[in-house]
């Protein structure tokens, strides 16, 4: 399986003749969209089935931050500023008798949607605890200052989606909430101790069945006083591989954000290296794509198999 180690946001409503260049020889693993390459339902579904035909790939991944309320990139086809993830930890802790259903509904809309349109994996949902403190890039994002509840609702978004035969990437493990900067600007330092991170903010992801993870570009300076998640090998190693026990890809939020310090290729380079197994960049700026493909290696045996995994679950 020729795939390089990278995923890529795209500029425009279409694939441009400079993309078809550079994705020819780059071969990326997937394409992400965002709302800049949204106008309509139609030409949302021509893109997707654009960019498989030039793939020549029936499953090729297209993923989609699709979380609902502020983080709504389907806006122009349908409005679901209305439900962010927490109305449904809202709902969840008020009425138990008739959230599972509603719930059910919701998320099957939104996959209905997805599928209609070809998209086969959504970053959802958003597992970071909600904290007293929590700078407001999370907020509503978060279903519940809860742990236990933000595990329970991921558990049933993950079926929902799985039903569906649409992946999902939990994010940002190993957990965000006790931020106070936005990682696309700043660096956050997380001061908690070990004990309290168990306790709480690694609480939601551990044993998720999620076939994909995103990380946070946030510093733990309990585990590792020099790097982000996304670079550290302790975090990745100790946390997320072997106590969260997560055994899906693991996908670096955007290198291009101000929390990591290096340029581009370093950033990628140093994912790579601490064991993130896919590298994510948003922006779709050519220039800095062509630079980054020449980093990139293929994917290795084990992303070779997981995403084998992956097409035999979309069936």
């Amino acid at each position: 399986m020729y795939k390089r180690a990278i995923i890529f946001g795209i500029k425009k409503y279409s694939l441009t003749t400079k993309e078809k260049s550079l994705f020819k020889k780059a071969k990326p693993w997937g394409i992400i969209l965002f709302s800049r390459n949204i106008k309509s339902f139609t030409q949302l579904k021509n893109l997707v089935s654009d960019i498989r035909s030039f793939f020549k790939d029936s499953k090729y991944p297209i993923l989609i931050d699709q979380e609902g309320g502020k983080v709504s990139r389907l806006n122009k086809i349908i409005n679901l500023n209305f439900y962010p993830q927490d109305f449904f930890g809202k709902f969840y802790l008020r009425d138990k008798k008739n959230f599972f259903e509603y719930y059910k509904n919701y998320n099957n809309t939104v996959c209905n949607l997805l599928k209609n349109i070809g998209i086969n994996v959504n970053t959802i949902p958003v597992l970071d605890v909600r904290r007293k403190k929590s700078h407001n890039i999370i907020g509503n994002r978060s279903f519940s200052n809860d742990p236990k509840t933000i595990s329970s609702l991921a558990k049933i978004s993950i079926k929902h989606y799985k039903k569906n035969k649409i992946a999902t990437v939990i994010k940002h493990i190993p957990g965000i909430g006790l931020s106070k900067c936005d990682s696309h600007l700043k660096t956050p330092l997380i001061k908690a101790k070990k004990k309290d991170l168990i306790r709480k903010d690694f609480k939601p992801f551990k044993g998720s069945k999620s076939l994909f993870a995103m990380t946070g570009h946030a510093v733990y300076l309990s585990y590792d006083k020099y790097n982000t998640a996304t670079h550290s090998k302790i975090i990745i190693n100790q946390v997320i591989r072997k106590h969260m026990k997560f055994r899906g890809l693991i996908i670096s939020d955007d290198i291009s954000m101000k929390a990591l310090k290096f340029n581009l290729m370093e950033n990628a380079t140093r994912s790579l290296q601490a064991g993130c197994n896919l590298v994510l960049h948003c922006n779709g700026k050519i220039r800095e794509m062509s630079k980054l493909i020449k980093v990139i290696p293929k994917i290795d045996k084990f992303t070779q198999k997981k995403t084998s995994q992956f097409y035999k679950f979309l069936g």
